[in-house]
């Protein structure tokens, strides 16, 4: 399969539509850029210094150095800072259904197509990202670190109702995408919060529909994860900076400061204050 490599200066077509749908396309990325991808098109985004401002008709998030994301959901919108540097691999839904396919034969597993993941990419992933630079063979390697990478979520799907295998994938997309939207929520410090109706809307469940379902593939209800998520962002807020509670209150949408401080010590065991003062981040 034909690896086509993009290096600066900065060659990619500005339209994904307007890359081959047959081969892969590897970009090395230094400096500003914007790439903007079709729906659809599975991408593995991996910067390795600076940031990429990530964007859909739906989200906004960033990535950073020591994170990557493997992205199979709406058309991708990418912006990288003037100081980064990074890769992407990019191709086809079909093509990247061959490599998997031709990696994993058992047919009891689901990593015959990519999954969506965000997270750490391991030596594995990130090795074979910066070997691709200069050797085609690399693909294998990162195709087999990608599969493994992708089992925990895999290991979700039959978990999801369909009849179908087909079915329950499609249940797993959607569902992974609602969690990547609380995430973005969170990460986002939007001060309001995602509510049941509005995610299932988006997922085209009714709301009952959508708790019975998470419930089953994930072990805990929409709102038990956005409430894990948010709770983690505190954390975050109280030990890594100085804002007073009062803002952080109003940044994670709780509804009084009273509200926060009580659902922080509940969720930690000590209050905002205590934790600010706690030397190891590691005693709650």
């Amino acid at each position: 399969m034909t690896l086509h490599r993009y290096v600066p200066p900065f060659s990619l077509p500005p339209h994904g539509d307007a890359l081959a749908l047959e081969g892969w396309h590897l970009v090395a990325g230094r400096g500003a850029a914007t790439l903007q991808l079709p729906a659809g098109w599975p991408s593995l985004w991996l910067p390795t210094r600076g940031r990429l401002a990530m964007q859909t008709p739906d989200a906004r998030w960033t990535l950073i150095g020591g994170e990557a994301q493997l992205w199979r959901a709406g058309a991708l919108c990418v912006q990288a800072s003037h100081e980064a540097r990074w890769r992407a691999l990019i191709a086809a839904p079909a093509v990247w259904n061959r490599a998997f396919d031709a990696l994993d034969t058992d047919p009891t597993r689901a990593n015959a197509e990519p999954l969506p993941w965000r997270g750490d990419p391991g030596d594995g992933v990130y090795g074979a990202m910066e070997a691709l630079a200069n050797d085609d063979d690399a693909l294998d390697g990162l195709f087999a670190s990608l599969i493994e990478r992708q089992r925990d979520v895999a290991g979700c799907l039959p978990r999801c109702r369909g009849r179908t295998l087909a079915h329950r994938r499609q249940a797993l997309l959607r569902l992974l995408h609602l969690r990547h939207l609380m995430q973005c929520h969170v990460d986002a410090d939007h001060d309001a919060s995602v509510d049941v109706p509005w995610l299932a809307e988006r997922a085209h469940y009714s709301p009952g529909h959508l708790i019975r379902l998470h419930r089953a593939v994930f072990g805990e209800t929409p709102s038990d994860y956005f409430t894990r998520l948010r709770q983690a962002r505190a954390w975050e807020l109280v030990r890594e900076t100085d804002m007073p509670v009062a803002a952080i209150t109003h940044r994670l949408g709780f509804e009084s400061q009273s509200a926060f401080c009580r659902a922080f010590k509940h969720a930690f065991g000590m209050t905002a204050t205590q934790a600010r003062r706690e030397v190891d981040p590691c005693a709650a």
